[in-house]
């Protein structure tokens, strides 16, 4: 039976709170498009993904309007190129991309995920031309987003594939120059990388998903900080418990717009990324989350502790409200999509080591910084082996996304617009561990990878 409160309540929600559905994201395989030849097999991918996705975005404008809650993005996430595209040149790859971005331009979508590759072990002829592709490609395309897994628990992490990225995440940052180096931003390294992610930059369509199929992001950081304000100044037990009813709420709408979705368009439903995925847009912030639930200021000590009380609870939360949950799910900190982490990084109370010391709890990882854009490869590649490392530890998905800003110093500003938003360079520590990353090879895999 319909309760009037609850209505009323989610009205507000979306209102006031800036309560969304961050994307509905459709995954698409490419396995059956296999071609030997890259011209065909680009007219293959193209004629499958616009066939399959032709009523994706009629579809969520249609959500939209039947319950009244916006749907920001519309995606397509396909099997990791370097996987479907077999032994392919270079140039193959690259017309791959090109041939992606032009099925996302005729769909209508906001991006298009899976140009990447699994290296956590080592990498094939198709790895290695695809990697060498890929400042090219986020150059010379606007919706085409890639990833690169380098470590995962059972593996351990691929040292060549981290120095390999360094030098590839300061080539596109130098290709999009004039543009604030926002190829960067469309490019994010992953260790223990999940298949059903629907959140670029990071989405593809793994080898063991159907051939197609609905993955939902919700979203909601604005609802959360006001039911916290709400609450007034209760105890962190009750507090728990005020978070894990939100985010069972938020998480519902979730899945009603997924199992909607998954009728209209006739692709089997996936799951529900339950995480909170902030914008630059004011009050909806996961920061502010941090400093309604007593902060000061995100980044000040105590940061890491409440985020992990707020992680926890949005999955307790979540998972009652959902029975395939997956993806992501839990608090995304990205800088620059974030207002309150912005003015947290301007104001210097955020640095990029307590972001570190943050992401061992949350589930993104170092996402949408802006560093300068003189940082050596060296030390991007240390940033990235030092989160990577918290992540195979841990047993838990995290990433890095960091923005070498081309021309630009500690102090100045980027601006990449939308979702995107802006971000305040941050001072990196200038000691360089070249001589530990090109010793090159595997860090082995911890000894808790062995449990089966």
């Amino acid at each position: 039976m319909l309760n009037t409160n609850d209505i009323l309540e989610t009205i507000r929600m979306i209102e006031a709170e800036n309560l969304d559905i961050r994307t509905i994201t459709m995954g698409i395989s490419l396995l059956d498009c296999a071609s030997d030849d890259a011209n065909r097999f680009c007219e293959k991918i193209y004629e499958k993904i616009t066939r399959k996705a032709e009523h994706l975005v009629e579809v969520g404008e249609e959500l939209e309007k039947l319950y009244g809650i916006p749907i920001v993005n519309k995606r397509v996430s396909v099997t990791p190129v370097a996987i479907a595209g077999g032994s392919f040149s270079e140039d193959g790859f690259l017309k791959i991309a090109k041939t992606l971005d032009r099925a996302a331009d005729t769909l209508g979508i906001h991006f298009i995920g899976g140009f990447g590759a699994l290296v956590q072990k080592g990498c094939t002829p198709s790895d290695t031309a695809l990697l060498n592709t890929i400042p090219q490609a986020l150059t010379e395309t606007e919706k085409v987003c890639s990833f690169v897994n380098v470590a995962s628990t059972k593996a351990g992490i691929n040292m060549d594939a981290v120095a390999r990225m360094g030098d590839i995440i300061l080539d596109t940052s130098g290709r999009t120059a004039d543009r604030d180096s926002v190829g960067c931003a469309k490019l994010v390294v992953f260790a223990n990388v999940p298949e059903d992610n629907p959140f670029m930059a990071g989405a593809f369509h793994g080898v063991s998903e159907p051939d197609t199929v609905i993955n939902v992001g919700v979203s909601g950081p604005g609802v959360v900080a006001n039911a916290i304000r709400r609450a007034g100044h209760c105890d962190l037990s009750a507090l728990a418990d005020v978070i894990k009813n939100t985010a069972f709420k938020i998480t519902r709408m979730g899945q009603l717009v997924a199992h909607a979705a998954s009728e209209r368009l006739g692709v089997p439903f996936g799951i529900v990324d339950l995480s909170l995925a902030p914008t630059p847009a004011q009050g909806d912030s996961v920061a502010y989350i941090l400093e309604e639930m007593g902060l000061s200021v995100c980044g000040s000590h105590g940061t890491t502790a409440a985020l992990a009380m707020l992680n926890d609870a949005v999955k307790k939360g979540g998972v009652m409200a959902s029975s395939h949950v997956g993806g992501l799910s839990g608090a995304f900190i990205p800088v620059s999509e974030d207002a309150g982490m912005i003015a947290a990084a301007e104001s210097g109370a955020l640095s990029l080591e307590k972001l570190e010391a943050m992401t061992a709890v949350c589930s993104v990882g170092l996402d949408m910084i802006a560093i300068p854009g003189d940082t050596p490869a060296s030390v991007i590649c240390g940033i990235i082996a030092d989160e990577i490392s918290i992540c195979v530890a841990n047993t838990k998905t995290t990433a890095v996304r960091v923005i070498p800003a081309y021309g630009k110093k500690a102090g100045d500003s980027v601006t990449f617009g939308g979702l995107l938003g802006h971000a305040p360079v941050m001072a990196v520590n200038p000691a360089s561990p070249e001589c530990f990353i090109t010793r090159g090879g595997r860090i082995p895999a911890p000894i808790h990878s062995l449990k089966n």
